[in-house]
């Protein structure tokens, strides 16, 4: 029995040039279901193709969170083990700091508005947590919940995502994924969906995460988007 209603929040990162035609194309898919899009947004300083459609995407009413600053700089931390795209994963407040004034330097900049953050592979040292509240962040994505930067409140839900790089296993990966979205839907609160626009150029995956909003849509949850958590919390 489903005691909390479920949201559904479909989520979007590696948004480029190269994947920018598959990232309309699963926009469209979702605007047919009624089902509305979080971007998840590396600040960028030139105002291409991608950051028109991300400022296009969100005064359409899609959501857009902070995604890191640049992936292609390792953060100077020594404590980062895990590569150059957990940029946050490990950074003391003051390094994170200044990544984020450079982010929304870069944000001012290309005029994106964001409703909040998103780590990269959704990892935030607790320097990070700090650095953002200091710097009017209200809400913070993470692997396993989502965070409240200005009432506390933190919401645990796990992000359902395909996580192996292997195409052996891609058939265990799609009904994974599927079987996940159901099970959340069912326990209600927050179905959280991402993928990575590499992986919209597969078939299989394409299709087995469309299939996963189907059937989280089909067990009553709705969709929504990050940014409108906070709002309905300030509310």
């Amino acid at each position: 029995m489903v005691g909390v209603e479920a949201r559904l929040l479909v989520s979007l990162s590696g948004t480029t040039p190269r994947t920018l035609h598959r990232c309309a194309d699963l926009a469209a898919e979702l605007e047919r279901r009624r089902v509305p899009l979080s971007i998840l947004h590396v600040a960028r300083t030139e105002s291409g193709p991608v950051t028109a459609w991300v400022r296009g995407r969100s005064a359409a009413g899609d959501s857009v969170l902070l995604h890191g600053y640049d992936h292609r700089v390792a953060p100077t931390h020594r404590a980062v083990q895990l590569g150059r795209k957990a940029e946050f994963a490990a950074l003391p407040a003051h390094e994170a700091r200044l990544r984020l004034i450079a982010a929304k330097a870069a944000l001012d900049t290309t005029g994106v508005t964001v409703d909040g953050f998103a780590p990269p592979r959704w990892l935030a040292s607790s320097g990070t947590l700090q650095a953002l509240r200091e710097h009017g962040f209200t809400l913070c994505a993470d692997l396993v919940s989502v965070r409240d930067l200005v009432t506390g409140e933190v919401r645990r839900a796990r992000v359902q995502e395909f996580t192996s790089q292997s195409h052996r296993t891609e058939t265990v990966r799609c009904f994974a994924l599927v079987l996940a979205a159901a099970r959340a839907a069912r326990r209600g609160g927050l179905v959280r969906l991402d993928i990575d626009a590499v992986d919209l150029a597969r078939p299989g995956l394409r299709q087995a995460f469309l299939d996963a909003i189907d059937v989280a849509l089909e067990n009553r949850a709705f969709g929504s988007t990050y940014g409108s958590l906070r709002h309905t919390a300030a509310a």
